[in-house]
């Protein structure tokens, strides 16, 4: 009788344990809660500027706009309060935008880089000039946004960017046996414009699942091992949640872009080679005159850092800084050691230059 006992506890703590893992594999969480407002809207994007915290004399005189990637949500920026990005930075003194692209509809599947880099991203810099009051400004770009943070620098140079950050940027093509996406779109084996017309914009779910293939062990089974033996760690739990209400949240990529994104650079890496025309223009590379920070997450899967290092040849910044940091593609931004790492270097960079 003891023994059955014994097991029955056992059965019930296995069972308790497996709905508290349950619950929490399927909550989702409040996130981007550092205080902002909407200023500007075109279509889908939507431009907030944050709530300042420290008086306007304490505050750095030079705005500083974030350009996050296209088929992701952009508040991993602001994942939680004391695990964010945004909070860490408006903190420290940064007039601070957002520039959210919204989820595009079936209606948007012609969109391309020329709309978002000539029509969204200008509109959205003259909105923040006319509010902060300032011709000159900051860019952060991560990820595709640093693709569309390039080609605007390039294409615009004398619209007022000082200061260039781009994190895990994916801009050099040229090495396809360390880019293992390049494998999956070869044109041998991937008709990206039958793929297209199939489903209009490139689905979230295959994006993620693009994405997550790419380590599945790491994401289909550690990932999960290491919350089961850390559920009776809250700090643990919660920070699970949260990442987890973000990765599973994903919009589609619209049409147009993923074209482009698989035939100009992908395979053709037009970008690097000065090839890319974007309505008319060429993206030289070469006039791209701001203060410049790449930042290469050691670790990246998704971007290698052999993607990221050409551009600081590429450029005619006189300042320019290559800074290699250890986590991979969004643990360096959000990860435990982010607030010890790369918020710090950055803050310490942009600060000297946004006087």
């Amino acid at each position: 009788m003891a023994e059955a006992a014994v097991v029955a506890d056992q059965f019930a703590l296995l069972a308790e344990r497996l709905s508290a893992f349950g619950k929490t594999v399927t909550a989702k969480v409040p996130i981007a809660q550092t205080p902002k407002r909407l200023v500007w809207t075109l279509n889908k994007a939507k431009l907030y500027r944050y709530v300042p915290v420290l008086p306007k004399e304490k505050r750095h005189p030079v705005p500083l706009l974030l350009v996050f990637a296209l088929m992701n949500r952009p508040y991993i920026l602001d994942l939680r309060p004391g695990h964010s990005f945004v909070e860490f930075m408006v903190n420290q003194g940064y007039d601070l935008y957002l520039l959210d692209w919204g989820s595009p509809g079936p209606e948007d599947k012609n969109l391309k880089f020329d709309d978002y880099t000539l029509e969204y991203i200008p509109r959205a810099i003259r909105k923040m000039k006319a509010i902060s009051g300032v011709e000159e400004f900051s860019m952060l770009g991560w990820c595709i946004g640093a693709i569309l943070a390039t080609v605007y620098s390039a294409l615009r140079p004398d619209d007022g960017l000082r200061n260039l950050i781009l994190l895990t940027a994916p801009l050099d093509f040229s090495n396809k046996q360390d880019i293992t996406f390049s494998k999956w779109v070869d044109e041998r084996f991937f008709d990206v414009d039958k793929v297209l017309a199939a489903v209009g914009n490139m689905p979230a779910e295959m994006i993620d699942y693009g994405a997550r293939a790419l380590k599945p062990v790491d994401n289909y089974v550690l990932n999960y091992l290491k919350l089961w033996d850390n559920l009776d760690n809250p700090h643990v739990v919660e920070a699970w949640k949260a990442m987890n209400t973000w990765v599973t949240d994903n919009v589609p990529l619209a049409g147009g872009v993923f074209r482009q994104l698989i035939v100009e650079l992908y395979r053709n890496d037009r970008l690097m080679r000065g090839e890319w025309m974007i309505r008319g223009e060429r993206v030289d590379l070469g006039r791209i005159r701001a203060n410049l920070l790449t930042v290469i997450a050691e670790g990246d899967h998704i971007t290698p850092p052999c993607q990221s290092e050409a551009i600081l040849s590429k450029v005619s910044s006189k300042d320019k800084e290559l800074f290699r940091t250890p986590g991979g593609h969004i643990g360096i931004m959000a990860g435990s050691g982010a607030h010890k790492i790369t918020w710090p270097h950055l803050d310490h960079w942009l600060g000297r230059r946004s006087g």
